[in-house]
């Protein structure tokens, strides 16, 4: 069963905007920290955005300033605002969640969604 579920990838040209989505379910239990990271053809999966349960959020240096990761408890979902893409922001984009369950700490990962950049 899918837990984390990403929406909102696609093509756009460089200097636009996309909005990504991703909710969990509920099954997964109380969500500590969520987030996204992104694998660049060729490269290794690097850490974007954080966001933790109380409001802290951090991001990537190659990102500031263009993107702003947010979360909504109650909707169990956290949103990454990308604006200003440039081609290098070409990726797949993965959600991930660590969440506590009856005691147990896990973390999930989505499927991934692609976001590619043109020039």
């Amino acid at each position: 069963q899918v837990q984390l579920v990403e929406s909102g990838g696609g093509l756009v040209q460089a200097g636009g905007s996309l909005r990504l989505s991703c909710a969990a379910s509920e099954s997964i239990g109380s969500i500590n920290n969520m987030g996204w990271y992104r694998q660049a053809p060729g490269k290794q999966r690097e850490l974007v955005a954080v966001a933790t349960r109380g409001g802290r959020t951090n991001s990537a240096d190659s990102v500031k300033g263009r993107f702003t990761i947010s979360r909504d408890n109650a909707k169990r979902t956290v949103y990454l605002q990308m604006n200003s893409l440039k081609p290098e922001d070409t990726a797949v984009y993965y959600c991930n969640a660590d969440a506590y369950y009856s005691g147990r700490y896990n973390d999930y990962w989505g499927r991934g969604t692609r976001v590619t950049v043109s020039s």
